[in-house]
This record gives structure tokens, sequence and C-alpha cells, in this order.
């Protein structure tokens, strides 16, 4: 009898364990940015503030059973020479209408005032419809394209309540 109880009490624990595992998202997101309207700093040469704002469309992403479909980021650049360090928020939204937030953080380099590579990484703040609750975080690596837009390979983990 106590061992059944102990298989039972260990059978609960590991289907109440599995129920709040982390579940891996992968995809990837295309963005066209607003262009730059750097602010110069006088503290020392090419140094800058900028605000930027990226249109995203999403490929592959998928949380939930939700595929992502697009989104909009918008962060606070720092210039310093061909080196860029920013953190923002992006708002995707689902096939479905439902929102996931996140906060991002990361930097980049450019040649010739044109983006060579980003990375960083990301965490969700929240989300609405299916994704309310949401947690969890990931990372990115984004190369420019021909068009000017950059795609972004985007890897993380989530949880629902």
């Amino acid at each position: 009898m106590r061992t059944r109880f102990v298989l039972l009490s260990l059978l609960g624990a590991l289907v109440a364990s599995g129920l709040s595992a982390q579940t891996k998202a992968s995809g990837t997101a295309t963005c066209k940015s607003d262009p730059l309207s750097p602010v110069a700093l006088t503290d020392r040469p090419n140094h800058s503030f900028a605000v930027g704002r990226g249109q995203c469309t999403w490929t592959g992403f998928v949380v939930a059973g939700l595929p992502y479909k697009d989104g909009i980021s918008t962060d606070l650049d720092e210039i310093v020479g061909d080196t860029t360090s920013f953190h923002g928020y992006h708002v995707a939204t689902t096939t479905s209408g439902d929102m996931a937030t996140c906060t991002y953080e990361g930097s980049g380099t450019s040649k010739d005032g044109k983006p060579v590579s980003s990375a960083g990484t990301w965490t969700y703040t929240g989300g609405t419809g299916k994704l309310k609750g949401i947690k969890g975080k990931g990372t990115f690596k984004g190369t420019p394209n021909p068009d000017g837009t950059m795609t972004y390979q985007v890897d993380g983990e989530y949880q629902l309540p």
C-alpha cells in the first residue's frame, strides 16, 4: 500500500512538472526599419542616440499552436561609430489575433552606414488571449538582406500557466 502511494505521488509530481515545462519555439522575423534620425551627443565624436521602429513579418514561429504573423519593434539605440547597442519592445500578433509582448536587448555592427549584423536576447513580458501569462526567453541573430530588411533567426522557450 505504501509503495503504491509513493508511486502515485511520484507520478503526480512528474505530470505536474511536465505541465509546467518549457516549450521550445524557433522561426524567423524579417523586419523593415523606419529610417533613423540620430541625435548627436557632444561627449565624443560619432556618438548618438536614436529611436528605432520596425515592422516585422514572421515565418515558422509558433507558440501554443498559434503561428506568429507580424509584429512591431520599437527600441532606443546608442550608436558609437559602427557599433550600436539597443534595448526595446516587440509586440507580435498571431494569426488568431492574440498578442505576445517581449523586451529585447542586444548590439549590432554596421559598415558605411549599412547594417552588417545584430544579435541579442529577449524575454516575454505578457500576452493576450491564449498567450495571457506567457513567460519565457530566448536569443536572436540578424543578418541584412539586399533589399534593406533584416532577417532574424529567433530561438527560445516559453511556458504558459
